[in-house]
């Protein structure tokens, strides 16, 4: 049973999830320009990086790592945002910036690695609002080691092509994004895989049906109460014509700006608890997912731990700054 079970998810989720780059991340909010590249900036220049093992304690359970770094571009190669003051400013993200990402992703005999060049921009509406734009060039590589494939019916004709052979499948393709922002609210718009992997395509073909163009919609909000508390609300909205749609959000509760708890649903997958610290320019956040309802045919936890650090923040401008955990 248990090869069975494993065969099924290697199918139809390596293959299928993995192809439509439906990633699912419990701490979303914290890599914004992941998902769109007009978001690049938004925080100015940050390096952060997350580590997701999903269904812990299964055998060949997926792993995912995510390394990003952002870098907002200023007169004399300096980082700044429109008013000036790194992030205590108003929240419209940098004038210009660069964004880079690292992603690997495996899941028993399925592997999955993506680069992704960034470019954010903005244009002040108002002295603290902001329209950006953005756009990112990415690369997918997909890896199928077919003999470790294990197959309820021997000879079954769909997975002739994939049985003992390592397979190999790589897409360049184009993101493009726009969001309006402001200190205390995000919202954006973006389009990925415009091309559905058509610009370059290399390798095998058994995942070329299964590329198509994806649509994410982002929000957020946060507003401090007191002096000392706070709460954010994000939300995120992602489809494409094979998955169809998945809605995610998340509430956290922050004091002093210090620490954040708060909660999270995934409709008909999971529910998630998080925290996490906020120590001047390096925060650390943890999750425990939970799956339910669609998701527990392999009733395992998920453990996430993400990890940042802010280049342009500094001790003494903490003191002053209005609530930034998003």
């Amino acid at each position: 049973m248990k090869k069975v079970i494993l065969f099924i998810g290697f199918i139809f989720v390596a293959c299928g999830v993995q192809a439509q780059n439906r990633k699912q991340i419990a701490n979303f909010a914290q890599y914004k320009h992941f998902y769109n590249p007009s978001l690049t900036g938004l925080e100015g220049s940050v390096i952060r990086s997350l580590y997701r093992n999903q269904w812990t304690g299964f055998e060949d359970a997926p792993k995912t790592l995510l390394a990003t770094a952002e870098l907002g571009l200023g007169k004399n190669g300096n980082n700044y945002r429109f008013n000036g003051h790194g992030r205590n400013g108003g929240g419209v993200g940098a004038k210009h910036a660069l964004g880079l990402t690292l992603l690997h992703d495996q899941f028993g005999p399925s592997k999955e690695s993506q680069v992704a060049l960034n470019y954010g921009a903005g244009i002040r509406l108002s002295e603290t609002l902001s329209m950006r734009w953005g756009t990112a060039l990415t690369y997918r590589l997909q890896r199928l080691d077919g003999s470790r494939l294990t197959l309820d019916q021997e000879n079954d004709p769909r997975y002739t092509a994939v049985l003992g052979n390592t397979n190999r499948s790589g897409a360049l393709d184009l993101n493009l994004g726009l969001s309006l922002t402001s200190q205390h609210f995000y919202v954006g718009y973006a389009m990925q895989d415009i091309t559905a992997g058509s610009i370059i395509s290399t390798g095998d073909d058994y995942l070329t049906d299964l590329y198509t163009r994806k649509h994410v919609v982002q929000a957020g909000y946060r507003a401090s109460l007191t002096e000392q508390f706070g709460f954010t609300l994000n939300g995120i909205y992602q489809y494409d014509s094979m998955l169809k749609s998945t809605v995610e959000g998340q509430v956290k509760a922050v004091y002093q700006d210090l620490f954040w708890a708060g909660g999270g649903y995934r409709n008909d997958q999971a529910y998630n608890l998080t925290a996490g610290l906020n120590l001047d320019q390096l925060y650390i956040g943890y999750a425990y997912e939970t799956p339910f309802q669609n998701a527990r045919a392999i009733n395992k936890a998920t453990n996430e731990i993400t990890l940042g650090y802010h280049l342009n923040t500094t001790k003494s401008k903490r003191k002053n700054r209005a609530l930034t955990v998003w």
